[in-house]
């Protein structure tokens, strides 16, 4: 594949770029859906897990049931970073539950008070994985390792393990689903996108998330770019004006809850 000149010719620097690179190319690759890495795997979405659901269970933020309100799951991948602080601020102003898939390397090393901040103000504390590997060009050894070391960090700091990961690009297959049912996580595709590795127009990327938004949802965004973490108050603002009531990704399943190695997606 021959790169776009526009990223061989990116100038902003550090992690944010080389992230954005590496998605943008997949895209650019892939013809079909990019939720999946381009392979067929078997999806659940929200409204199913609920109706298969034997027995309620709890509520991790506030007392939301999705049978009856109009949910959507916001959910940031691949923090927490330098924006985390800002983000958090917002989420609590607005009284807005989010799901946070972290990466490990780089990330929930470099800011563990903002990983046990996220769980201690309500928010669903996820995994990533540690070092954004591609998990379907992995062993199952080396996928087991990915998945392994950020539950057990974000145990450490936060006393509870996760129950949900996002697979990097989405990039997910048979090998991986087995490794996360024997591990006891769940995966986590999206159905809205903004886009937010290609532009840091917050403008933008409110339309696009406002444009796609659709009732059990789940906003993908990125809080490691600076065009992001602004654009969140206009899109609490006018979903909620749109009827949506925010929830995390348990929430958005309950009274099923997550089922290990499943993948869920709208």
């Amino acid at each position: 594949m021959r790169f776009p000149s526009k990223y061989l010719n990116d100038k902003v620097k550090g992690r944010a770029s080389w992230f954005r690179l590496a998605v943008s190319l997949v895209a650019a690759g892939c013809l079909t859906t990019a939720l999946t890495g381009c392979a067929k795997v078997d999806t659940t979405t929200p409204s199913a897990a609920r109706a298969n659901a034997a027995t309620a269970s709890p509520a991790r933020f506030g007392t939301v049931d999705c049978r009856e309100a109009k949910c959507i799951a916001l959910t940031f991948d691949a923090g927490p970073s330098e924006h985390s602080a800002r983000l958090l601020d917002i989420l609590k102003e607005k009284k807005v539950p989010a799901t946070f898939f972290l990466l490990g390397k780089r990330h929930i090393e470099k800011y563990p008070q903002l990983v046990k901040r996220m769980a201690a103000e309500g928010h669903e504390v996820a995994s990533h994985t540690w070092d954004h590997k591609i998990l379907t060009s992995l062993s199952e050894q080396q996928i087991r390792e990915e998945l392994l070391r950020p539950s057990e960090a974000i145990e450490r700091l936060t006393g509870q393990r996760p129950v949900l990961m996002r697979p990097p690009q989405g990039r997910t297959d048979e090998t991986v689903t087995s490794v996360c049912e024997k591990l006891g996580i769940a995966q986590v595709l999206w159905s809205v996108t903004a886009k937010d590795y290609t532009t840091n127009d917050s403008a933008l990327i409110t339309q696009r998330v406002l444009d796609q938004a659709t009732r059990d949802g789940i906003i993908l965004l990125h809080d490691i770019y600076p065009g992001t973490v602004p654009a969140v108050p206009g899109i609490i603002d006018a979903l909620k004006e749109r009827g949506y009531v925010f929830v995390t990704v348990p929430q958005l399943l309950a009274p099923g809850k997550p089922q290990p190695g499943k993948i869920y997606r709208p």
